[in-house]
């Protein structure tokens, strides 16, 4: 989890953050070009250097075709059969991939300042964003199922499920009975969420965390439900307890210690597995002057000097990038998730876990086709025909860095 204080409100947009432009089915933000904004009611996007979004090579000097807000054709250039009079956008020299999937964030309860994040996740690239288990009231399924000009899509899991956290916030649902946890995964199953979300966390020795048979019980119901679930996890012991009750989705990685073989395997024997490793701070001193473009002078100093060398951190950053690393190589899906609400955390985590030694693309392809996967949005997560348009524009290869 990034550890940045960040507060929406005190945010001051400029022009265009390190020339991106984003382009959303319901608009265009920091346009790089102009042309993309005509009144034509088909757009014929030409000569960039395309990443799909599904781990496959780029495709080089691309096409593709924009029509009502929907990729209906991609390719190459000079080999799609573009409509007459549909508008042309040259892109040459330019790279595009799919808007960003963060599929773990936790966001405001209220419209105003709910929509607001939104727009900054999507300033930062960030096309679809999901709320993990912290959404109180109605506002975020009233906001989920809007169309929002210039603003991420929303994801809801509503309120997770715990046990008792005096002193904590009491968002989540705090369960102490069988019967409680499955009353409380009804209840959310009656409000349609896209996950379930299940806290399993003693929090250094606070708390009582939830037993194997409450969360087991959730488990089973959500799964009666037709609903996917999804773990806070902290310990190996506890990742291996949610994993034999049928967990679907970690929401982090194990942080207490290195995994073992028998976790490994038991991932292994899941081929529908996704793992969000919501990296912690590095605790290494890193340049942040890729913001000073997108927020005020005064914000981007206190950012900076937050930066700094932490040997413990580094101790614990360093267990949780064996493991990633571990799961990458086991071929263990992973996704992309930041955790809190900043709204370029995104970037960070990528380059963490490019530090962890997962490849660009295969950064590139948790945040985009995995983490829409695991959110059942399947309109998402890639430039394919039949998906909604939503693609960043980038001056730079994100796949040389």
């Amino acid at each position: 989890m990034r550890r940045v204080n960040w507060k929406s409100p005190s945010m001051t947009f400029l022009p265009c953050l390190f020339s991106i432009a984003l382009f959303l089915a319901t608009g265009c933000l920091a346009p790089v070009v102009v042309e993309a904004q005509q009144p034509a009611s088909v757009t014929v996007f030409e000569g960039a250097r395309l990443i799909v979004g599904d781990g496959s090579a780029p495709v080089v000097d691309a096409a593709f075709i924009v029509e009502n807000g929907r990729f209906t054709a991609v390719g190459r250039k000079g080999q799609l059969k573009v409509p007459a009079g549909a508008a042309r956008v040259d892109l040459t020299g330019k790279t595009v991939m799919p808007a960003i999937v963060d599929m773990h964030k936790h966001l405001a309860v209220t419209r105003d300042a709910l929509v607001d994040q939104l727009q900054h996740l999507a300033y930062y690239g960030i096309g679809v964003a999901m709320s993990l288990g912290q959404d109180t009231g109605d506002v975020a399924f009233q906001v989920r199922a809007e169309t929002i000009p210039n603003a991420a899509r929303f994801r809801t899991a509503g309120r997770g499920l715990t046990g008792p956290e005096p002193g904590r916030t009491e968002a989540p649902y705090w369960v102490r009975t069988e019967a409680e946890a499955r009353r409380d995964v009804q209840e959310l199953a009656a409000k349609k969420v896209d996950l379930v979300k299940i806290w399993v966390d003693e929090r250094d020795h606070t708390v009582t965390k939830l037993s194997p048979a409450l969360y087991s019980a959730a488990i089973d119901e959500a799964h009666k439900h037709g609903l996917k679930t999804i773990a806070h996890i902290y310990t190996l012991e506890d990742a291996k307890g949610v994993l034999r009750a049928g967990i679907d989705y970690f929401a982090h990685s194990v942080r207490d210690r290195d995994i073992d073989d028998e976790f490994v395997n038991m991932m292994k024997g899941r081929p529908n597995m996704i793992v969000d490793p919501n990296l912690p701070d590095r605790g290494v001193k890193v340049d942040r002057s890729w913001l000073r473009e997108s927020v005020t002078p005064a914000e981007f100093e206190k950012l900076q000097a937050e930066s700094k060398d932490d040997p413990k951190a580094q101790q614990f950053f360093g267990i949780q990038s064996r493991n990633l690393a571990r799961l990458n190589a086991a071929g263990i899906k992973i996704a992309l998730g930041t955790d809190g609400s900043i709204p370029w955390a995104a970037h960070e985590e990528m380059a963490d876990m490019v530090a962890s030694g997962m490849t660009p693309a295969q950064v590139l392809t948790a945040a985009t086709r995995n983490s829409a996967e695991l959110l059942q949005v399947k309109d998402a997560g890639a430039v394919a025909a039949g998906k909604s348009a939503d693609f960043l524009v980038l001056e730079a290869n994100p796949l040389d860095d």
